[in-house]
């Protein structure tokens, strides 16, 4: 059932009267080489049975990919929403061809080998749109995706095709009601249960009632995780239509959005806007803005850097070390916040968020955006926040006076490590190595009690060569907050980190085990700090003792020979620089 709205509706775009005066033929780049004249009768003839009329032939070719799957709850509505895009594209003068590509759900494979393809899914899903796209002569390509990795491969497809694109985000979920004590609960109160259940802190019948209420219907994770969070970094790129990012999945405005998305990719590709004229260094600035005023999720980071990349811009981990001295926290969201994106979604959505940061001086207001305007204008008429929320704090009075996101660096993380610190949980935590060569070893060790108040535990061979594939460590963590070690035990690991994940937890250490990082060589009961005010992360043995085992050390043989885990992990870059896989062809 499609909720009925709540939120006034955007219209997206404004036409430039001198695009309207293109002629059809240049507004057909790509697609005349694909179908005009007798030569192309084979193509005319493939396309006719799949709804092309001869009218269709002259008007521009809008490729509409739909992350619609069954896997996961996130992506099931998707194919709904597409043909809501493809129906804006026909209405503004385009014909549209629907296509599909892959998606997989991290919060069934969490946990499992199975999660270690969910980064290289990634790579997959922009390779695979940018296949299609090029091969098929599309004019310009809208992408419908809701997922984790999905949304990140989207917005790298069309940094690399370069052709008048808009993305659309699936939306976010409903909360779940939990059926005895009425609160709200999410994907994460489920892992974070397993804890509680473990430490016989929660009952199997218990357990079973927030496993069967968590998650109700379609949407992405409710919390300001992963999804939630790109989804708003992309707004803020300028790549998707205002507040696409905080729209339910079921709302009557998230059909109105790929309607709009739809009409907007004719008039970007009218006025020939393009991805480069959106993504500059700039727009790359206020995504991590906004990631950092609402908390949002580590792997931000290591998307942002793969799609700067993809676009040719220069973005280094240090950047957010720079934007994030001057730009607080100011929403309450989980994981380590109050609310959930519905709530956000119910007290305007992000607008009156990105408002408060461009009055602030924090946003480039002059960066252009799919709508055809720029930032600054989309964002003139948007009314402030109701004066009654507290699910975005005042500059007077933010969660955080500065980011959350901590650049750590240090005798453990030469070339650079990801903090996710909010202060919550304190800024310097000094414990002992508890060392684990898996995840699945460290989850076992944490459920049965091995891990104790004090401990670091350290996890590797599980970056993007050793995993292969850079697991989210969701589990681990949950279990710790379950099992109420949270402010006790810290975490740091070659991997990353679902944007569920809190705690004292430091991921993307870097160079990581496989190739020799100094991580593969820390020993139990060995000291470490980690310091976010120093922004540094040290292994407390002498130089010279380091220097010796690191030159000792042997790389393990490797898991995975064949197959695209394999390919993954041979072409793979380090995730300080986005963990790419074409940088180095």
């Amino acid at each position: 059932m499609w909720l009925a709205a709540s939120q006034p509706v955007w219209f997206p775009v404004r036409v430039n009267p001198m695009c309207a005066k293109k002629s059809a033929k240049s507004l057909r780049k790509h697609s005349s080489v694909i179908t005009d004249g007798p030569s192309r009768a084979g193509a005319r003839a493939f396309l006719r049975p799949v709804g092309f009329s001869e009218a269709d032939f002259k008007k521009p070719i809008i490729g509409i990919a739909s992350l619609w799957s069954m896997v996961t709850p996130c992506n099931m509505h998707l194919d709904e929403l597409a043909r809501e895009a493809e129906s804006g594209a026909n209405a503004a003068g385009g014909k549209a061809i629907i296509f599909g590509t892959i998606t997989v759900s991290d919060g069934i494979s969490m946990g499992t080998p199975g999660m270690r393809y969910s980064l290289v899914s990634r790579e997959v899903i922009a390779d695979s749109i940018e296949t299609v796209a090029g091969a098929e002569g599309f004019d310009a390509v809208v992408t419908v995706g809701g997922c984790d990795k999905n949304m990140p491969g989207c917005i790298m497809a069309l940094a690399r095709l370069n052709r008048p694109g808009v993305f659309v985000y699936g939306g976010t979920i409903l909360p779940g009601i939990h059926p005895d004590s009425k609160k709200e609960c999410d994907a994460v109160s489920v892992y974070e249960a397993i804890g509680q259940h473990a430490a016989h802190n929660l009952s199997n019948a218990g357990l079973k009632k927030i496993e069967a209420c968590s998650i109700p219907g379609p949407g992405s994770c409710g919390g300001m995780y992963t999804a939630n969070t790109m989804a708003s970094a992309i707004e803020a790129l300028g790549m998707s239509l205002p507040n696409s990012s905080a729209q339910i999945a079921i709302s009557r405005e998230k059909r109105v959005d790929c309607q709009q998305a739809g009409a907007a990719a004719m008039v970007l590709l009218k006025a020939d806007i393009k991805p480069s004229d959106i993504m500059t260094r700039k727009a790359f600035e206020n995504a991590i803005t906004v990631t950092i005023a609402l908390g949002g999720s580590t792997n931000a980071v290591l998307h942002l850097l793969a799609i700067a990349h993809s676009i040719g811009v220069k973005l280094s981990i240090d950047d957010f070390s720079r934007v994030g001295k001057k730009v607080p926290v100011l929403a309450d969201l989980k994981p380590s916040g109050k609310y959930g994106m519905a709530h956000l979604s119910r007290i305007g959505g992000l607008p009156p968020l990105m408002k408060m940061l461009l009055d602030r001086g924090l946003l480039h207001g002059d960066c252009m955006t799919v709508t055809g305007k720029t930032i600054a204008q989309n964002l003139k008429d948007v009314p402030p926040y109701p004066a009654d929320q507290d699910v975005v704090h005042g500059f007077d009075n933010p969660i955080k006076s500065d980011s959350h996101l901590r650049i750590l660096y240090g005798n453990l993380a030469p070339t650079g490590a990801v903090a996710k610190i909010t202060g919550k949980e304190g800024l310097l935590f000094s414990g002992k190595a508890i060392v684990f060569d898996s995840e699945e070893a460290a989850q076992a060790a944490i459920m049965s009690g091995k891990v104790k108040a004090g401990h670091v535990i350290v996890i590797r061979n599980e970056g993007p060569v050793g995993g292969p594939g850079m697991r989210e460590m969701l589990s681990p963590t949950s279990a710790v907050m379950g099992l109420g070690l949270g402010k006790t035990v810290a975490l740091i690991t070659d991997g990353r980190f679902s944007g569920g994940s809190h705690g004292f937890v430091v991921g993307h250490i870097t160079p990581e085990s496989a190739v020799g990082g100094p991580i593969g060589v820390i020993k139990n009961g060995d000291p470490i700090t980690i310091d976010a005010v120093k922004n540094q992360l040290n292994l407390g043995i002498p130089a010279t003792e380091l220097k010796a085992r690191l030159k000792a050390w042997k790389p393990r043989k490797r898991s995975v020979t064949r197959g695209v885990l394999a390919k993954y992990a041979s072409h793979v870059t380090s995730a300080s620089e986005g963990a790419v896989t074409d940088k180095n062809l």
